[in-house]
């Protein structure tokens, strides 16, 4: 079987990255763009940075920030109609993984009309056509949705998050500038950077992982683990490093796919809309715990990447507990809670279960896991 993997056109990495957006569109022969962004951003001058090179550059465009923490079908069916009646022809993606999986969305919906009711686009939709020409700018360090082929929206009539597959949503220009990212908080960089840790770890040990993508992911897991606690400090190095390391999970596990963290921590945001770095750093550890089984060896490599000493010498069930606690300590040290006491009820254990069961990242869980086993697994969190 042939193992297959894309990634943006082009990618800009580093500070002042930004300064390529107008080249790309004047290369790319694009006049007349939509910027998506959350509204938060406008509020805070974060977007602010893109549109004035706009202006600057005459290039009229047209704003969207009717984006969600959480997006959903009702988002993404306005962002369609607001480009449509615009007469728009791409998108500039300015924000975290909510507004670049808005834009996904809605530019897969522009050139793939016949997907206009969101829901079908669950899975692995069968489109044609590429979205319309997007360049994505990243504002926080963790879902690296710019540079991945999937996206996540929220079915609010079912209460459930669907993920999306596809190989034309990739945008085609990154503008990776880690100063985009200076104005997050620590919480929310601590969650973002424990989600690409989520990104890079599950994409390790994945059912379809393989040579080409373990070397992104092991060298990501490095990054992350080395300077993740930096960038909650707002360092300059440490921003610069995290919004690379990041990038780089998302190469990989764009690619072969994640697992059990990600299809129990999708059901948390659909149902009690927590934010998905923070539902990823709760769940990662106690999952590891018990996909540890499932790992071979991959959990000494892990270990070995997260800095921690004399991982060769110690038995595999040492070095798999090594490797686990070394994710709590980061946990621990960069502020992430301990438990899902203050976001989950017991009465929703079942749906919650069975909406994990049903993720698409499901499947590519290294340890087969029965609903039963997700619910033992939510309650250990309680």
């Amino acid at each position: 079987m042939a193992n297959r993997f894309v990634l943006n056109e082009v990618a800009y990495h580093g500070a002042g990255a930004i300064e390529n957006i107008v080249p790309e569109l004047e290369r790319r022969g694009l006049k007349f763009p939509m910027v998506v962004t959350d509204p938060s951003l406008i509020t805070f001058g974060v977007a602010q940075h893109v549109t004035d090179y706009l202006d600057r550059a005459n290039i009229k465009f047209t704003l969207n920030t009717n984006v969600k923490a959480n997006p959903t079908v009702e988002n993404v069916k306005a962002g369609v109609k607001m480009f449509k009646q615009a007469g728009n022809d791409s998108i500039i993606a300015v924000g975290g993984g909510s507004s670049i999986d808005t834009a996904k969305a809605i530019g897969i919906i522009i050139t793939n009309p016949e997907f206009e009711d969101v829901v079908s686009l669950e899975g692995v939709a069968p489109t044609k056509n590429p979205c319309v020409p997007t360049i994505a700018v990243p504002t926080t360090a963790g879902t690296a949705a710019e540079v991945t082929i999937n996206y996540v929206i929220t079915d609010e009539e079912k209460n459930r998050k669907m993920v999306c597959v596809d190989v034309h949503d990739i945008p085609q220009v990154a503008i990776v500038d880690p100063e985009m990212m200076e104005s997050m908080p620590k919480s929310l960089t601590a969650a973002t950077g424990m989600d690409a840790l989520t990104h890079a770890i599950e994409g390790y040990i994945t059912k379809g992982a393989w040579e080409l993508s373990d070397m992104f992911h092991i060298k990501a897991i490095e990054i992350i683990g080395k300077w993740l606690p930096e960038a909650v400090l707002n360092t300059e190095k440490g921003r610069e490093e995290m919004a690379l390391g990041q990038y780089i999970a998302g190469m990989g596990f764009s690619n072969v796919g994640l697992g059990l963290v990600h299809s129990m921590a999708h059901p948390l945001g659909a149902l009690y809309d927590t934010p998905h770095g923070v539902a990823n750093a709760i769940l990662l550890p106690t999952i590891m715990e018990w996909n540890a089984p499932a790992t071979g060896e991959k959990y000494r490599d892990i270990a070995k990447a997260l800095g921690v000493k004399g991982v060769d010498e110690m038995s595999i069930e040492d070095a798999r507990k090594a490797c686990v606690n070394a994710v709590y300590e980061l946990a621990r040290k960069v502020g992430i809670p301990k438990d899902l006491k203050a976001i989950v009820k017991e009465k929703d254990l079942d749906f919650l279960a069975q909406s994990a069961v049903d993720d698409a990242c499901f499947p590519g869980n290294p340890r087969e896991t029965t609903k039963e086993e997700v619910i033992a697994l939510y309650k250990k969190l309680l």
